[in-house]
């Protein structure tokens, strides 16, 4: 009996391990098959999660554009990278440009684009249509002079007739120094009662007074009819960076370079050696152009609002930056 007891004993613990088994295996099949339906990346994922402790794990990371593009010209070896100007002074991102593009021919070296439509344009087109008023009163004085009733239609003539009479870097000198000599400096407030007001050159000479973008102008007429092509002529805007104020002068393309005349300097400088000098706007005979500069935020430039610019007694007398002579 106890033989039979024992062999009741032993059967029930072989189906006692047959049933472990039973349950143990399909546990395993399925962790197998719940592991087989995760995609590797997802094992992964959720392996490193359970791994990582939460006060572990890294934050977010987020990248603004400017951040991207930086990383990006880092990446390609392109270090200060020239940016173009936005017209919108709030705008962040700027257009970047890399340095391996070929140098333009503009003054400075820098690109230029045609400005918006606004106040410059206005300005600058009245000029033009008051300089091709008074040219009607200049043929009428060069082709009968002992007639003329404009004596600064008369001075006018005697200086392009100088001007002609020269070549090269000499007859920009010339021109440079004699508008100097002929008109002395007068705020448009003092002269005009307004902020700023643009004159052509015979109203400029018959007044004997001018700010600086009267300056530029009177000389920019004057080149053109002593024979200096229009494609070589601009009249810059620009801040003046060594005093913080906004300034005009003329730029003239003479042997492929940029000379730079000034109402305040007795020497016609290269571009080049001006570099206190940042052009903010190009005009000539096809409009108002805005120059391309390596800043994020463009400065206005006074003609822009309406604001006296600046003035040769305020730049300083003596000796300008760079050793320039200023003209007083």
């Amino acid at each position: 009996m106890s033989a039979f007891i024992r062999a009741i004993h032993a059967a029930r613990i072989v189906a006692s391990l047959f049933l472990l088994a039973m349950c143990v295996i399909p546990a395993d099949d399925a962790t197998a098959r719940i592991s087989a339906a995760k995609p590797p990346l997802a094992i992964a994922t959720s392996k490193a999660i359970a791994a990582t402790p939460a006060a572990l794990a890294p934050p977010a990371r987020f990248f603004s554009i400017n951040r991207i593009l930086a990383e990006h010209d880092r990446r390609a070896g392109i270090s200060d990278a020239p940016t173009s100007i936005s017209l919108n002074r709030d705008t962040v991102d700027v257009d970047r440009t890399p340095t391996t593009t070929s140098q333009s021919d503009e003054p400075f070296g820098l690109v230029t684009f045609r400005a918006p439509e606004g106040l410059l344009w206005a300005k600058w087109r009245g000029v033009e249509a008051e300089i091709e008023h008074e040219a009607e009163t200049l043929a009428q004085c060069r082709d009968e002079p002992e007639s003329c009733t404009s004596p600064a239609a008369l001075r006018f003539l005697a200086m392009v007739e100088e001007a002609r009479s020269k070549t090269g870097h000499d007859k920009l000198d010339t021109v440079n120094r004699r508008v100097n000599g002929a008109i002395r400096y007068t705020s448009d407030f003092e002269q005009h009662g307004v902020a700023d007001l643009w004159s052509a050159p015979l109203a400029t000479f018959t007044s004997g007074r001018g700010d600086c973008e009267d300056y530029a102008i009177a000389k920019y007429a004057l080149l053109r009819e002593a024979g200096v092509a229009v494609e070589d002529l601009r009249l810059l805007l620009v801040r003046d960076t060594s005093i913080r104020q906004d300034h005009a002068v003329l730029a003239v393309r003479e042997d492929g370079r940029w000379a730079i005349l000034d109402n305040r300097w007795t020497i016609v400088p290269e571009s080049s050696e001006v570099r206190h000098l940042m052009p903010l706007f190009a005009l000539d005979h096809q409009g108002v152009r805005l120059f391309a500069t390596p800043y994020e935020a463009r400065i206005p430039h006074e003609s822009e609002i309406d604001v006296a610019p600046a003035t040769s007694e305020n730049a300083g007398a003596g000796i300008g930056r760079g050793g320039l002579p200023l003209f007083l």
